[in-house]
């Protein structure tokens, strides 16, 4: 019966995660869909990550470890684990080595992917820290045409691609386009969504099936820190944006973007944000073709001043939660 279903390959890149990759491998094992096989691929640990994943190995066959000759980039170190699918695989997905998935999320998954083969790509729920990921999806959108779900994203900020734990991909097209995530910035898996729906459909299962764990060492915890979302989000609607949107959407969008994008440098002027901050945010401007302009940041650091002063409260909240962030980031 086994061999009937199709064949799932999941992916998991470490580096020095041996505090949680116990956790993330069995809950691999603990699927209740049973054809799959398992890639963990150690990018040069120092730590236990490579004796933890050598010894799952050691006692399931369906289990292969493959260390890399020498360090590479976060998203580069998940290419590799992308190019070394099974050719009969017809799904693939990443478990992170610090998530983990609930026992049925790949049971689900391949049950919507089964029912329509239009769908390259199917979502759900991840349980992140407090909070859940993918809650502001329309419930009624199961399959959802590709072109839509990304337009809504761009048009509206809709998070819902998640991380690469929340979603699953069809192996055809990953084995189609190598490398599979498209640059080497932490964002790459949401780029790929955008890159690989224009001609397919998006499917998405209404529940948790999947963690992220947050902790102070998670690579994205440092993206946060620096406020990366804002020129992800920027990175990528300059990219597809020209792709979903026709030219009057993009350009009314494109201003409303910036314009946010501008107030809230404007409000990192008064939450005194640290040089690093500044560097990268320069810096990636300059890499997107927008140089920073930093009359702009001023005009919004005014009118988040003349805001504050009109709400006294909110700005004493605005400045206490300024304080902790920087007593927690020292």
């Amino acid at each position: 019966m086994t061999s009937n279903l199709p064949l799932v390959t999941i992916i998991t890149p470490v580096y020095n995660g041996e505090q949680y990759l116990t956790e993330c491998i069995e809950s691999v094992l603990a699927q209740t869909y049973p054809h799959w096989n398992y890639i963990i691929v150690n990018n040069c640990s120092s730590d236990r990550s490579l004796e933890i994943a050598n010894r799952y190995a050691q006692q399931d066959d369906r289990i292969r470890v493959v260390t890399n000759a020498e360090f590479v980039g976060v998203m580069e170190n998940h290419n590799i684990g992308i190019s070394l699918i099974s050719p009969q695989s017809k799904y693939c997905k990443v478990v992170s080595a610090d998530d983990r998935i609930g026992e049925d999320c790949v049971s689900r998954m391949v049950r919507l992917a089964e029912e329509h083969p239009s769908i390259a790509i199917v979502g759900c729920y991840q349980a992140s820290g407090e909070r859940i990921r993918g809650k502001a999806l329309p419930f009624d959108w199961q399959v959802v045409s590709g072109r839509e779900v990304c337009r809504s994203s761009l048009l509206d900020g809709l998070d819902v691609f998640g991380t690469p734990t929340s979603l699953l991909y069809r192996s055809n097209i990953a084995n189609a386009n190598k490398p599979f995530y498209p640059h080497s910035l932490p964002h790459a898996d949401i780029s790929a969504c955008y890159k690989y729906l224009q001609n397919h459909d998006f499917g998405f299962v209404h529940e948790v099936l999947c963690v992220e764990r947050v902790h102070p060492r998670q690579i994205s915890a440092k993206e946060r820190s620096v406020g990366s979302g804002n020129t992800a989000f920027l990175e990528n609607f300059l990219t597809y944006g020209p792709v979903y949107l026709n030219e009057k959407e993009f350009e009314e969008r494109k201003r409303h973007v910036f314009l946010g994008y501008y107030r809230w440098l404007g409000g990192s002027v008064l939450k005194m944000r640290e040089r690093e901050f500044w560097k990268y945010h320069i810096s990636r401007l300059r890499d997107l073709g927008y140089p920073i302009e930093w009359g702009k940041v001023l005009n919004a650091t005014l009118q988040e001043i003349l805001d504050e002063i009109q709400n006294p409260r909110i700005a004493l909240e605005k400045l206490y939660a300024a304080v902790m962030l920087r007593h927690q980031n020292r």
